[in-house]
């Protein structure tokens, strides 16, 4: 029903942003909202409806390539809209075209609600059906490694804490991250990142 909706970011919470245009603000909900900012510039939001009996609702990303892969993982026997953002959340599509592609079960097993179960049917699914989705992604597949970064003990830290608990991330595993990765200064967004980066190892 929308492809995107472009607007200014008027409000940023750990698990969506409202994006203000005509007037109307939309509530639109989203794998890392922190990857958008507050600062009155015009933002491109590409945007997926839901609609189920009980729930009706906006999630938005940044990329195509992430809004593609959002509606593919939907597909997926197990896996709703919660347990999609939170594969997302941590910008890593590429890391998650690969795993699907190589099999790894592994790494898809390290995503809040994906169990053995619905990893392998993450694998049925979708391998060999993603490269119209995700199409620059699958030049450097097999070449590119995940980046590690740090957490900061701060203002920016509490807000990824946050986005982790909206995540579904355990008490445990937010604790085990913040014991890591408090020492350094990086923005939310950073943060986040860097906290699913050090989930998924």
């Amino acid at each position: 029903m929308y492809d995107y909706i472009k607007g200014t970011v008027e409000f940023i919470a750990p698990q969506y942003i409202v994006v203000e245009n005509g007037g109307i603000g939309y509530r639109i909900m989203t794998p890392n909202p922190f990857v958008f900012s507050v600062d009155g510039k015009v933002q491109t939001v590409f945007t997926f409806h839901y609609v189920r009996e009980d729930l009706v609702a906006l999630y938005g990303f940044k990329t195509r390539e992430e809004k593609g892969l959002f509606e593919k993982l939907l597909n997926v026997t197990g896996i709703g809209p919660k347990g999609a953002l939170a594969i997302l959340a941590s910008g890593q599509v590429q890391a998650v075209v690969q795993a699907i592609e190589n099999e790894d079960e592994k790494f898809l097993l390290k995503f809040p609600g994906v169990g053995k179960k619905t990893a392998r049917q993450m694998i049925l699914d979708l391998k060999g059906k993603l490269e119209n989705i995700v199409p620059d992604y699958f030049p450097n597949l097999f070449n590119d490694a995940l980046e590690t970064t740090a957490f900061g003990n701060n203002e920016q830290l509490e807000e990824a804490m946050e986005a982790l608990k909206a995540l579904g991330y355990s008490e445990r595993e937010i604790v085990k991250a913040r014991k890591v990765l408090e020492k350094e200064n990086k923005t939310t967004e950073e943060y986040i990142k860097a906290a699913l980066q050090l989930l998924l190892k």
